[in-house]
């Protein structure tokens, strides 16, 4: 934290009057915590301003110069997602002395009101722009040098302007490219559901294999307008929002893979919809613990092994037992991989299918060199 340094309050009221505030943030310097605890932050141009209630005569300032990289330390279940800023080594002189002299060569900001996404937008928006690099000679200090060399500096001084305009130039180019290519994106997912309408109209010339098969290409192009967290007030609101989402879009890939779908494969497959907006497992997880309470056609359940998977709401353990069953009658033995094959599920899922119903008593197993294979449980059908 040794290129903070403080500055009179009264000196940054212009300045942060026309910023933007994020209230209730913690700086770590470096992993360790800080007395820092419930700090406001004002972003501008050039500056971070960290304002607090304990120090209300004085503000802490980071200058946005000296920051090198912006990353996002993803949290979990204990402890909370943070900003990491990566800055440069302190020019020592340039300032007042610092709050800590410190070798850590980066800080870190935890947000308390879930702003963090919104904060690292705005903050390398700011470092793409490096406003603070736009040079400007006062005409005070020109007429004290000789007249030779005042032709040369300001040569140097158009020169270096042009340079910033060009690079922010660029940049904006750059932004231009990469919305036209999500504009495109969006465009494509919703010709991909048109022609997916159109084949559904005239199945009768197309054969029903090529007509599916056709469908499930166009509808896996994407996700249009997905949910983030950007666009809803609250993580309560985004959380039912994307539980919404990805129950909306995974009900007919789950309903032909026999009504269930290993966790991982689903978050695989909507991450891939996404396209750029992609998701967290966390937040994955989370919004899919909100489906029963949302009374969602789809459900997050857990079996006895720890495996998680979505499973479809109708489909109930008497019907999954019922499937298997009746493919038992049929081949009098089964096995984990007739299982998966006659039901399009993985392994896993076709052996959890097994065990569950052998639990119950509905089936017995025969575990031998050749591999596990399951009978049906004479006892239980002769009682």
């Amino acid at each position: 934290m040794d290129r903070l340094y403080f500055k009179d309050q009264k000196d940054c009221v212009n300045e942060i009057a026309s910023s933007t505030a994020w209230k209730g943030i913690r700086l770590f310097n470096g992993d360790t915590k800080t007395e820092y605890v419930n700090e406001t932050a004002y972003l501008t141009s050039s500056h971070v301003y960290f304002a607090s209630v304990n120090r209300p005569t004085m503000n802490m300032i980071l200058d946005l110069k000296y920051v090198v990289l912006v990353e996002e330390d993803i949290g979990n279940l204990l402890r909370s997602s943070k900003i990491i800023l990566h800055l440069a080594p302190w020019n020592e002189g340039h300032f007042s002395r610092p709050p800590v002299k410190n070798l850590s060569s980066f800080i870190k900001l935890a947000f308390s009101d879930g702003k963090l996404s919104h904060f690292k937008q705005c903050i390398q928006k700011m470092l793409l722009e490096r406003s603070w690099e736009t040079v400007a000679v006062q005409p005070s200090i020109l007429h004290h040098v000789p007249t030779t060399f005042r032709s040369g500096i300001v040569g140097i001084e158009r020169r270096l302007q042009e340079k910033v305009e060009n690079n922010s130039s660029n940049i904006n180019i750059a932004f231009q490219d990469m919305q036209n290519l999500i504009d495109m994106a969006k465009d494509m997912v919703q010709l991909a559901n048109v022609m997916s309408n159109k084949i559904k109209d005239r199945q009768g010339d197309i054969s029903e294999d090529e007509t599916v098969k056709f469908k499930s290409y166009l509808l896996s192009l994407g996700i249009d307008d997905p949910v983030t967290r950007n666009s809803c007030s609250s993580n309560d609101v985004f959380y039912h929002q994307l539980a919404k989402e990805i129950a909306s879009f995974l009900l007919k890939a789950i309903s032909d893979t026999g009504g269930l779908m290993a966790m991982s494969d689903a978050y695989c497959r909507v991450n891939r919809a996404r396209g750029l907006e992609l998701l967290s497992p966390e937040d994955f997880f989370k919004a899919c613990n909100y489906m029963e309470k949302l009374k969602l056609p789809i459900i997050c359940r857990k079996f006895d092994s720890g495996v998680l998977v979505l499973q479809l709401q109708s489909k109930t353990d008497f019907l999954l037992e019922k499937e298997v069953s009746r493919l038992l009658q049929a081949r009098d033995k089964l096995t984990a991989l007739e299982v998966s094959q006659e039901f399009q599920i993985s392994i896993v899922l076709a052996q959890e299918r097994l065990y569950f119903m052998e639990r119950n008593g509905l089936i017995c197993r025969d575990d031998t060199v050749r591999g596990l294979v399951f009978y049906p449980n004479l006892f239980s059908s002769s009682s």
